[in-house]
């Protein structure tokens, strides 16, 4: 691979790489599903696999994007939630704690225990999200606790003089679930269980609500309180690599850690974080970026969502939208542009078996475009990229040799 060069751009397909499922007749979904681009990618360039959570981390997208980007997460790790911050522009002051706050769908179940519906709360949209956090923070909200509205389900709390101490289980690992033994964690500090239930209390009754019940649909009747942290200390990307850009994702997670890393994040109208997202709109605000930026992270939420519903059909058709409406329309104008180095990367394992994070290498792609021909015969999978025998561990260290062209 030639030296540096002057454009760097990393697609990443959030919760692509997954297991060998026996309704596949032994393929991985990115093996059946359909992606003659990235298949291209990988062909021409070098095609590898990398570690991108280690044995011992959490398995989350915040500690795999880190780790992406070039940042150890055992260095500079310290919660979801406070990435989610920056992203939203609320500022951690000392002493302050911030939570991941879903809006989450809770019923009791035959037995009378309370269980976890939807981790998604029907994947509600960002408008009906905001309205139902604008009142918890009006009926609950002091100089402690603070709401603050994000995307869809995905929201904040602040909490003044908090502990970050606490092991809680992510809400998307609970799905279908008694939530008794997971709240459990909350009973060591009362002031957060307190809040937990009379969140309850509001959603309960808020009429947003009863008008979604009445119309069939899932209803944000319950939060659930995660992802803790402080605010991170992190060098700049600039400062690292001498490298400004942009990061482009739906979700607060991946446009705070960019803000972490010294990056712009882009504003998409209508990127969900779904299926439904406007993966148009990304790609245009993404090649608008290399005009005068010299890097784009680029990150599309859906196989992710999709494997967390467990729901094998979508997942493929998230992975193979990925491919034909994201990663075909870059390339080739990025061909056409000439002096572009991109990466292909799924950050974390979602297994639709188990819908969950979990640990385990994943498979990347680098080219430099535009490329050659090439006589290779391999598609973008785990399977191809571990045949290859480029493994490159810790992930972390992926970044540099993607920037300084030392991949082979």
């Amino acid at each position: 691979m030639d030296e540096a060069r002057s454009k760097y751009l990393i697609l990443v397909g959030d919760g692509m790489a997954d297991e060998p499922l026996e309704e596949l007749d032994g393929k991985t979904p990115l093996e059946a599903a359909h992606t003659p681009h990235m298949d291209q990618l990988a062909a021409k360039g070098f095609l590898g696999l990398t570690e991108t959570i280690g044995s011992h981390q959490d398995p989350g997208s915040d500690v795999a994007n880190m780790a992406i980007l070039g940042y150890d997460p055992d260095r500079f790790h310290s919660g979801r939630a406070p990435l989610e911050a920056a992203s939203m522009g609320v500022k951690l002051s000392p002493g302050e704690v911030a939570f991941r706050c879903n809006l989450v769908s809770v019923e009791s179940g035959a037995d009378g225990e309370l269980v976890l519906t939807d981790y998604s709360a029907g994947h509600i949209s960002s408008e009906h999200g905001r309205v139902l956090i604008t009142a918890l923070q009006e009926n609950l909200g002091n100089e402690s606790f603070h709401f603050y509205p994000g995307v869809s389900y995905r929201h904040l709390l602040v909490w003044r003089g908090g502990r970050s101490d606490l092991s809680i289980t992510p809400p998307h690992d609970v799905t279908g679930q008694p939530v008794a033994e997971y709240w459990q964690v909350y009973d060591e500090v009362s002031e957060l269980r307190s809040l937990m239930e009379a969140a309850r209390r509001v959603l309960s009754d808020h009429e947003l609500n009863r008008q979604l019940a009445a119309e069939g649909k899932r209803t944000g009747n319950a939060i659930w309180l995660w992802g803790q942290g402080v605010a991170p200390i992190m060098p700049s990307l600039n400062d690292q690599f001498d490298i400004h850009g942009v990061v482009i994702s739906a979700v607060d997670l991946l446009k705070g850690l960019g803000i972490c890393a010294g990056l712009e994040a882009v504003d998409v109208p209508g990127a969900t974080g779904y299926l439904d997202t406007n993966y148009d709109g990304k790609v245009a605000a993404a090649l608008e970026s290399l005009q005068d930026k010299d890097f784009v992270y680029l990150h599309v939420e859906a196989p992710d969502e999709t494997s967390h519903e467990g729901n094998l059909e979508l997942k493929i058709e998230a992975i193979e939208a990925f491919d034909a409406r994201v990663v075909g329309p870059i390339l080739d104008r990025c061909s056409d542009m000439g002096g572009v180095r991109v990466m292909i990367i799924t950050d974390h394992l979602t297994p639709v078996r188990t819908r969950t994070h979990a640990r385990g290498f994943v498979p990347f792609a680098v080219c430099d475009l535009p490329a050659s021909a090439s006589e290779a015969q391999r598609g973008f999978s785990e399977r191809s990229a571990e045949s290859t025998g480029l493994v490159v561990k810790p992930g972390h260290k992926l970044m540099e040799k993607f920037v300084k062209g030392e991949i082979a």
